[in-house]
């Protein structure tokens, strides 16, 4: 006779399914921690892929029991149903978290923690952008496979591919800044323009890249503000990459002084100060007079420094010990705005300049010149004139 499933047989084929499902999982377990350990794997890589593991193998046996052993055969397909959903599902994610792990591993093998850490940024800013691509693959066909799962979406999916030209003209026009800004994500990750940390200017601002994401730039500025820039702007704009082949800077520190310095004492100062401090990496150090007009000596100072932050510190530091040097051992190289005073010359009387002659009157030359522009123009005679003017005034 065929045993015909009760609840009680389900409740026990349950509960040795979760019992399996943890000597299993216990088992798989041990030696993989101990491979871990000769490894030396991060104990983070291991919780992304044991939870998803577990859940998986739990929701395999459990479906298996309930296959064997479910007396309500009508409830069946509904279950089955939701155990495929909770399959695809821990799938996925076993599958994510598994390549998160290889590549976190990945990332270990490239600290960002030393001085020359130029190819572990490059790598890390390629790994990171990699791991949201993965990611978001991952979830679309996670999504596309639970679909399938449902009765009746394959008719609608023939639906949509007949208007899937249409769609797909309107949605390129909407998410046209879209899809430029995930473009330039990924250029921006694999053509080693900008990497994670590296120093740049932007808009004005100093500061370093902290993540790079598909559609976007987050810049972390010296003052702790972040500066949030769509992925065009780095592949469209011109900026500054302090560190794009390594971080070692040249900086200026320029004066304008009186002529009364010594450039050879200043240089003196110079080494003295330089001598004293740990930020100077002993590349560079000029001292240079770059221009002497009007008032003012024109000094200009280059140093170097093995990043931007200790160039920074050490331009300031320079600027400050120089000052104190000029003030109190060059008091002659100072800033000064020379005035002349002098005396107001005492005013004299001004004789009427004599009558030296024009074009056209005060030599005979002038006066033949005078009138050839005016013999055919009749002039009134003086004398008449003057009677006129008599008679009027009468």
């Amino acid at each position: 006779m065929i045993a015909v499933p009760s609840w009680p047989a389900f409740a026990i084929a349950v509960a040795v399914a979760i019992v399996v499902a943890l000597v299993v999982a216990v088992v798989v377990t041990l030696p993989v921690r101990l491979l871990a350990r000769r490894r030396r794997w991060e104990p983070t890589a291991l919780r992304r892929i044991r939870r998803p593991f577990r859940v998986l193998l739990l929701v395999i046996l459990l479906w298996t029991a309930i296959e064997v052993a479910l007396p309500e055969r009508t409830w069946l397909p509904r279950l089955e149903h939701g155990a495929k959903i909770l399959v695809i599902a821990a799938t996925a994610w076993l599958i994510a978290g598994a390549v998160s792990a290889a590549l976190g591993g990945v990332l270990a093998r490239y600290p960002t923690d030393v001085d020359d850490n130029r190819v572990a940024r490059r790598i890390r800013t390629q790994v990171l952008l990699l791991r949201r691509i993965s990611m978001v693959v991952l979830v679309v066909i996670a999504v596309g496979a639970i679909l399938l799962t449902f009765p009746g979406v394959e008719a609608l999916g023939g639906s949509l591919l007949a208007s899937a030209g249409l769609v797909s003209v309107v949605a390129g026009l909407a998410a046209q800044s879209t899809l430029a800004n995930l473009f330039a994500g990924v250029q921006l990750a694999f053509s080693d323009a900008i990497r994670v940390d590296d120093v740049v200017v932007v808009e004005t601002q100093w500061g370093r890249i902290e993540e790079i994401t598909l559609s976007y730039v987050v810049v972390h500025l010296w003052d702790d503000r972040r500066l949030v820039l769509p992925s065009t702007y780095f592949t469209t704009t011109p900026f500054e990459n302090w560190t794009r082949h390594s971080s070692d800077l040249l900086g200026a520190v320029e004066f304008d002084l009186d002529w009364g310095v010594s450039p050879t004492a200043m240089r003196d100062e110079l080494d003295f100060v330089l001598s004293r401090t740990e930020l100077w990496d002993r590349r560079t150090k000029v001292l240079q007079v770059t221009d002497a007009v009007g008032g003012h000596v024109h000094v200009r100072i280059l140093v170097s420094a093995k990043n931007a932050g200790d160039l920074f510190d050490l331009r300031c530091y320079v600027r400050e010990q120089l000052v104190e040097w000029v003030r109190h051992s060059e008091p002659a190289g100072l800033p000064r705005q020379r005035v002349e005073m002098v005396d107001a010359a005492p005013a004299r009387r001004r004789e009427p300049p004599a009558d030296t002659g024009g074009l056209f009157t005060g030599s005979a030359d002038a006066e033949k010149r005078g009138l050839s522009f005016t013999q055919a123009i009749p002039l009134p005679d003086p004398v008449e004139v003057q009677a006129d003017a008599e008679a009027r005034e009468r």
